[in-house]
């Protein structure tokens, strides 16, 4: 017996779901491990030589995954933990984009770079509408987590 066309709709929707979550799971441990790699590298890294603001990025984007990886591994049952689990993540995101916005247009193109140094407008300006789209980003999630927070709790009323 063969399947419905709401049949074949449901499975392909089911699977497609069951993928997303996967995805979503790996995803985001993706994002931990190459984050912390990165950061750490990072720290043998210097272009002008010694220690630099590109140093203090990577140890402050080391502390805020580690205090979102705490929470999310030890405060499991903690409703509030989920709102600063979610701001720190997307903030070392953030924070990881301001030494690489700043790296790829002093370089790219070669020969040929968007930006001369990191006074450059060009600069300030991307990092700028980043800032806008990160605190735009975090409001939505608050708004999304106080959601998830909610049904959890009439989930457990009742």
């Amino acid at each position: 017996m063969g399947l419905s066309g709401l049949g074949i709709f449901h499975t392909i929707i089911g699977i497609s779901a069951i993928a997303g979550a996967i995805i979503g799971f790996v995803s985001g441990k993706l994002y931990f491990y190459a984050t912390l790699v990165t950061s750490v590298t990072a720290l043998g890294i210097s272009k002008h030589g010694g220690f630099n603001a590109g140093h203090v990025f990577s140890l402050f984007i080391i502390v805020l995954i580690a205090i979102a990886f705490f929470l999310f591994s030890n405060k499991k049952d903690s409703k509030k933990a989920r709102y600063f689990e979610n701001f720190l993540l997307s903030f070392s995101f953030f924070l990881s984009l301001v030494p690489t916005v700043n790296e790829t247009f002093t370089r790219v193109p070669i020969g040929h770079p968007l930006a001369k140094d990191i006074k450059d407008p060009i600069i300030g300006q991307t990092l700028l509408a980043l800032f806008i789209l990160f605190i735009a980003g975090s409001v939505v999630q608050f708004v999304k987590q106080r959601k998830i927070n909610r049904e959890v709790a009439s989930l457990h009323v009742e």
